[in-house]
Parts: structure tokens; sequence; C-alpha cells
């Protein structure tokens, strides 16, 4: 009985938790953050009943053995057990199913997008923006110099990169997609942003595009979630959205920080 009556308990408990949200997401800033918000509340809900189902049957089973029960032992309902694996298979295909159209209607590299380069190292976010051509211009490792001020290797020759500038935060204009594409010089780093709800690894030798629409104006915390060396928690940078004129206005000016 006792021990019925922890069950009971404890089930009551992960409810009074589940209404009171003691800990839940910030903010979703975008519109398949908010999708994915959703899909993750249904299942909750779901999942929550079964549990709770579940826990009152091991209660009533636990009161019930208290009994006297006498007499023969009746044959097993092998049936049963068909049943719920069925019903588990199909609820699990289905969440799954309604899931994947959230991550999977992503697009990726529409032609139009304004394009930010994203560089990762240890330890550190750089951003690089194209000027008034709208063209990036060519780097090289071997032109990579921390202390000589060109952390990404920027060709001076290159005359299509004269007017990129860089900066340490990086900057979007509120209700504009944008593509950012991933870059890193050294390990494996992970572009995370919490309020994006995205995770990106960001992988030695590849482009990796990653297109985004911020709908709340705000600053949001770039963190690196991939472990990638003793400085990890320190590689962090800011997301700064701003309304799309003043982010016209910034960017027209060089993105001075």
């Amino acid at each position: 009985m006792l021990l019925g009556l922890i069950i009971f308990l404890v089930t009551v408990a992960g409810w009074g938790l589940f209404f009171l949200k003691p800990a839940w997401f910030p903010l979703a800033i975008t519109a398949a953050g908010v999708d994915w918000d959703n899909q993750f509340t249904r299942t909750l809900w779901i999942t929550g009943a079964i549990f709770t189902a579940a826990q009152l049957a091991l209660v009533w089973v636990i009161v019930r053995r208290r009994k006297a029960v006498t007499g023969p032992a009746k044959p097993e309902a092998g049936w049963l057990e068909y049943v719920w694996t069925a019903a588990t298979a199909i609820l699990f295909l289905s969440l799954a199913f309604t899931g994947s159209r959230s991550w999977a209607s992503i697009p990726v590299n529409r032609p139009g997008v304004e394009v930010i380069e994203v560089y990762a190292h240890q330890f550190a976010w750089h951003f690089r923006y194209p000027g008034p051509d709208k063209r990036f211009g060519k780097t090289a490792l071997e032109l990579i110099s921390d202390s000589g001020g060109n952390s990404l290797g920027i060709d001076p020759r290159d005359s299509r990169g004269k007017d990129d500038f860089v900066t340490a935060t990086l900057r979007v204009p509120v209700g504009r997609p944008v593509l950012l594409v991933l870059h890193s010089r050294d390990v494996i780093h992970d572009f995370f942003v919490r309020e994006l709800r995205t995770k990106q690894d960001v992988v030695p030798g590849m482009e990796i595009p990653l297109e985004i629409t911020v709908e709340k104006a705000g600053q949001y915390e770039i963190a690196c979630a991939e472990l990638c060396g003793l400085g990890h928690s320190q590689m962090r940078s800011l997301l700064i959205a701003l309304p799309a004129d003043e982010y016209d206005r910034w960017k027209a000016t060089s993105g001075v920080n």
C-alpha cells in the first residue's frame, strides 16, 4: 500500500512540474522555432498522458495484490501484447512524421537571400559581410594571421574583398531571410542559438548553409555546442536582430562595432 501511495504522489508531482514550469524554453524567435515548440508540447501531452495511465495502472495492481486473491490462474492474454506493441509503434511513427515536417521544410540556399559568412575557430566567432558589390573576396589559409588582424585569411589582392567587413557579433535584419555560410578553420564547432532552436555543426573543410529568418528584435547568445578544446566554454558571441531599416543603416556604415 505504501509503495502504491508513493507512486501516486510521484505522478501528481510530475504533473505539478508540467503545469508550473519552473524551467522552460526561452521565447522562440523564428517561425520554425514556434513549430518545434508546438510539436514538443504535443509530444509532451501525449507521453504525459501515457505516463499517468501507466502509473495509475501500477498503483491499481499494487493495491489489488494486497487483497487475498484465490482461484485458478487466468490464461495469459497474448493478444493484449500485440495491441499495445502495435499502438506504441503507430504513435511513435506518427510523432516522428509530424515532427520531421518542421525541420525538413527549412529552406536552404534560396536565390536572392542575403548571405553572411560565419567563421569559427578556437575559441572565437567572426562574421563577414559583403560590401556594396555584394560579393565576397577570396580567402586563403596561408594568409590567416590573428596578430595581424586577418583572422579569416582575406586576400588583399582580390578587389572583390576590399569592401568586405568582419565583425565579432552577428547582426541580422528582422523579418528578412538570411543565409549563414558556416566555416571552421581547425576543429568541429557547433553554431547554437537557443532562441532559434537550431544547432548546426561547423565542420573543417566544408561550407555549411543555414538559413534563418528572425522575427523578434533583440540580443541572443551564440554558443559553441561542440566540445572544441580547453577554451570551449568561452567561445561565445551575440546574435543581434535589428529592425530592417536600422540594419540597413548599420551595414551602410561598414558595420562599425
